[in-house]
């Protein structure tokens, strides 16, 4: 158990059985009443944020997290394995704790899995990810207006917008965190 004044950005706490992530901490005197702590925290499971405020004499149980770093070996219907690149074991991890992420996925990937208690709860992917353009349709010549964009599937079989002088057979880098095309690679 921690003390609340104890408590910093970043820090992993466990109430009520739900895991969360420190996001902001503010320590709050007003001129009447006693001081409290209000902060920002986010839920590892569920990925929800949530404000709370707790009294200056509440004290708090730490969540100890475990992140290994592991590399994407492939899929099998919902599962997808992982392989520790330092004693080869293997993970299987379900596509619903995945979410979207499983659109960036490709062999020999190396991702950190977050896990509590043998129980995984996460993954932190790169920010960006290099893939490989399987399908596009051809630029149309005369349509260049500024910004124009078009569809891309990548060999993940995730569909974005890119810009129209890509072709098929290009890598890409996408922006892991909102699916956006970033840069040629």
């Amino acid at each position: 158990m921690i003390n609340i004044n104890d408590v910093k950005s970043g820090m992993s706490i466990k109430i009520d059985g739900n895991i969360f992530t420190v996001i902001e901490f503010q320590h709050v005197k007003p001129g009447k009443g006693p001081a409290f702590v209000r902060m920002k925290l986010k839920n590892m499971r569920t990925g929800a944020t949530i404000d709370n405020t707790f009294n200056s004499n509440v004290k708090l149980e730490q969540a100890h997290i475990n992140k290994k770093e592991m590399q994407y070996l492939y899929s099998m219907g919902e599962s997808f394995f992982f392989m520790n690149t330092e004693d080869f074991e293997q993970l299987e991890v379900s596509k619903s704790i995945l979410g979207d992420n499983t659109n960036y996925l490709k062999e020999n990937l190396v991702v950190t899995i977050i896990m509590y208690e043998g129980e995984i709860i996460g993954i932190n992917m790169p920010d960006k990810v290099s893939l490989k353009v399987t399908e596009t349709e051809a630029a149309v010549r005369g349509n260049t207006t500024s910004s124009a964009m078009k569809d891309a599937t990548f060999e993940t079989g995730y569909t974005t917008k890119v810009p129209l002088f890509i072709e098929v057979g290009e890598e890409l880098l996408i922006n892991t965190n909102d699916g956006k095309y970033s840069s040629r690679a």
